[in-house]
């Protein structure tokens, strides 16, 4: 499955719950899942645990993007066409400290 496809997914089923809840709710609901995420690597839970956080972030993610009309693949190609956005290299040559920080 790629991107579109899983957002697409994402549409069809949730869409309207989406709708229903809102942009601030599906936001609340994917930083949630983002806790979840973190709490799964700290406890050094299973590799199947952590996967599945990961994947319910994404879904999330997906579904935030699709109540603001966001292309997920096509803003993420964008931004990183096979290159670092900030450097412009690949690998990334950034200094460490800097590829913590958002690039805008």
């Amino acid at each position: 499955m790629n991107i579109e496809e899983a957002q697409e997914m994402m549409r069809k089923i949730y869409l309207e719950r989406d709708q229903a809840r809102g942009v601030e709710g599906t936001l609340k609901r994917t930083f949630e899942e983002l806790e979840e995420l973190k709490e799964a690597i700290q406890n050094n839970d299973t590799k199947l645990a952590i996967s599945d956080e990961v994947a319910d972030v994404f879904a999330w993610l997906c579904s935030l993007a699709n109540l603001l009309e966001i292309d997920v693949a096509n803003a993420f190609y964008k931004k990183y066409s096979d290159v670092c956005s900030k450097c412009k290299e690949s690998p990334c040559v950034c200094p460490e400290s800097s590829d913590m920080r958002m690039t805008k």
